[in-house]
Parts: structure tokens; sequence; C-alpha cells
């Protein structure tokens, strides 16, 4: 029965996922839209750390190799709630939105190997920017969709202590881009509009060790990359004339030219080092270093150099966890999860205020509870995330969130065996 629950879920998150609107921040105005971070609520309570962290019964999004520690089959599904504050140098304004981060399975393959296979966001569209600072000159940019990725995850340990792994994943999703200008004294209005498919390939390679120490300190070092990767964007671009009904319906006049698009988006190489220390099932204290090179497109509408560009980007995190007793018997609160952590990250994203490219940059401070269910290995995750991104100089925004994570970690040691009845 929980096979099938699971086998429903799946399916169901995969129609979700894929028409769900993940994102409501301008920033997801450029390249490919606001990227989803590949990391559990577990990882992203304690600040994203993860590249070196092994567990026997939470998934690992960040290391492939991680899976080689697997001892049980795990089903893990996790969400976020978001609540948004945008400002500028003169108001404020603000919203939510509600998505599903994941959806994933692991189980050991044999005493030494671990494969796991899951469905993800992977970037997310969703923006209506309005410039009407010219009152006789109005520019509505919109844009919405986004994409997912579909991935296989193998681990193994080479020699004790030692482990590497291999994801391969499937990136496919759609996004709509559209600039509507309307001029005063002009009856019609123009826009300009693109419609892309986007499909690709990724692959991804880590590496972890562990090293046992005195007093039982145990010794951590990982280290993933993500090669770069040609996404293809094939669709539709036109611009047309247009005048809107006093419903709001748009009507369009005279079709100005309408082409189809065959561009590509590089995903440029990126790598995470890690190290960490703990004692396992008690404590655990890690760091990761992200690097990522610039992205770049030859796509008519989501490369336009003279309002944005890429630069290189990378990513600082810190966090780790605590357990007072993980096996007490007189006391809940000593067998739970405490787990806090801070990342600090420069998007690589250079916007164009006031002819002065600006580098934008992202803060995030993070706490999370795992709790354990009653009898079982499993438990329900909480994490809670305070964080800034942009800044109001140049006439840019500044975007205040915070995020409410929760997520489900179920273990079943039971998978793979026949029921019997006496």
């Amino acid at each position: 029965m929980t096979k099938r629950i699971l086998l429903g879920l799946l399916v169901l998150s995969t129609i979700t996922i894929s028409a769900q609107r993940n994102s409501a921040s301008p920033y997801s105005y450029f390249g490919i839209g606001e990227d989803f971070e590949a990391t559990t609520v577990e990882n992203a309570s304690m600040g994203g750390i993860g590249v070196a962290l092994k567990d026997t019964h939470h998934l690992n999004f960040i290391n492939p190799a991680a899976n080689a520690d697997l001892r049980a089959a795990t089903y893990a599904i996790g969400g976020s709630l978001t609540f948004l504050t945008l400002k500028d140098n003169e108001d404020s304004q603000s919203g939510n939105s509600t998505n599903l981060r994941y959806l994933a399975l692991g189980f050991p393959v044999g005493k030494k190997a671990g494969l796991s296979v899951g469905l993800q966001p992977y970037s997310s569209v969703g923006y209506s920017l309005l410039d009407n600072k010219d009152a006789d000159d109005v520019t509505l940019f919109r844009g919405e969709g986004g994409t997912n990725k579909i991935y296989a995850s193998f681990g193994m340990y080479a020699f004790e202590g030692f482990s590497l792994g291999i994801e391969t994943a499937f990136i496919f999703g759609n996004i709509d881009n559209s600039i509507l200008n309307q001029r005063s004294n002009v009856a019609l209005a123009t826009k300009h509009q693109e419609s892309l498919n986007i499909r690709g390939g990724q692959f991804k390679f880590g590496a972890q060790y562990k090293k046992e120490l005195k007093s039982k300190l145990q010794l951590n070092a990982g280290a993933s990359i993500t090669l770069a990767t040609d996404l293809s964007a094939r669709g539709n671009e036109e611009m047309y004339s247009l005048s809107v009904t006093g419903t709001g319906q748009e009507v369009v006049r005279d079709v100005l030219f309408d082409r189809a698009v065959d561009g590509d988006i590089t995903i440029p190489v990126k790598s995470v080092f890690g190290f960490g220390m703990g004692k396992v099932n008690k404590w655990y204290v890690g760091i990761n270093q992200q690097f990522q090179s610039a992205l770049s497109t030859n796509s008519s509408l989501i490369s336009n150099n003279s309002i944005y560009k890429y630069d290189n980007s990378s990513k600082f995190s810190l966090g780790g966890y605590y357990i007072p007793k993980i096996n007490s018997i007189s006391s809940y609160w000593d067998t739970v999860t405490y787990r806090a952590g801070l990342r600090f990250e420069d998007t690589g994203l250079l916007v164009n205020a006031n002819n002065n490219f600006t580098s934008i940059k992202d803060f995030g401070i993070n706490v999370g509870l795992g709790l354990p269910l009653p009898r079982q290995l499993s438990n329900v995750n909480v994490g809670f995330e305070y964080g800034q991104r942009g800044t109001t100089d140049n006439n840019l925004i500044k975007e205040n969130y915070f995020n409410i994570r929760l997520s489900l970690s179920l273990n079943d040691i039971n998978w793979f065996q026949k029921s019997k009845i006496d």
C-alpha cells in the first residue's frame, strides 16, 4: 500500500510541479528565471551545506556520492511557503507563493551503493514589471513558466571511507516573456512576445571521504562538479500592434513579424567543495564553498546585455545540527534534530541601472527541526529562513523574504522484502 501511495504522489507531483507558478520575484525576469537550489529541507535548514555530509536515512541532492551511505529505502517530499516584501526608494509591496520543491526516492543497492531518483523544479519565471516613469511612454514586462528536472543519482564506495557518485538529469519546461509598450497619442500599443520550449541534459559527478578520528570524531570532505550543458531554446517570437478592449482583452491588429526561435542557453560549470566534522547521531558542523561560471544565451529576449549581464557567481554556506540524545525514552525533545546555518551568495547577476551595472547579492539565516515519528526512523522536517536579495541602490529593488519549509523523510527497511503469511 505504501508503494502505491508513493507512486500516486509521484504522478500527482509531476503535474503539480509542471503547472505551478513558483516565483513572484522581479529577479525571475533575468535569464531563465529564478534558480531553485537542489537541496533538501534538512540541508537548507543548515545554510545549504551537505556536499561532505554523510547520512544513512536522509537523501542528499548536493552530492551523488552520498547515495552510497543509504541503508533504507527513503521517500522524500518537500515544499515551501514564501512571504516576500519588495522595496524601492519610494514604495513597498508584499506577496507570497507556495510551491512543491521536490519528490524523490532513494534506496540501497547492496551494502556499498545506493540509488535515488526524483523530480525537482529547476528555475521559475513569474514577474510583472511596469515602467511608467515617463507618462508618455509606458512599458509592461511580463513573464511566466519555468523549467523542471528529472534526475537519477548513483553512488558507491570505491574503498573504505571513499565514495564516488554520478547524477544524470533531464531539464524541460516552457518560458513565456513579453514586452508591451504604449505611447501617448498613439491609438495602438506594440507587443513583443517570445515563447520558448527548454530541453537539455545535465551530468554531475561527486566524491566523499570520511576519516575516523579519536573520541569517535569523524572528519568528512566532499566535492561535486556539474558539467556545463547547452539547453536548447526553441519556440516562437513575434511583434504586433494591438488594441485593448474595455474588459482588458487584447485584439491583434497588424503583425510586424512572426518567426521561429532556435537558440541555446549555456548553463556553466558549477563546483562545490566542503568539509565537516562531528559525531554520528550527535552533532555536525560543516562548510560549503560553491563557484559557477557566467551563464550565457543567444536567445533574443532573454539576453539583452544593455539591461543586464552575468558574471561568475559564488556562495559560502556554514551550518550544522545537534541531537541531545537520539535514543532518549524520557524526553521527546532530546531526540529532535536541531539545525541552523548561514549563507552568503553573489548571484553573478549584474543589472544596469542609471548606466551602472549593479551586482545582486543574496543572504540567508536558517534554523530548523527534525521531528522523529513515533517508533520509526522517519521524521518530519521544518525549516525557517529569513533572507535579503538585491539592493535599493541605483533605483533597484530589494527583496526581504521569509521561507517556511516542510518535508517528510520516510524510511522503509522492508522495501525489498516479500510479505510472508504464517
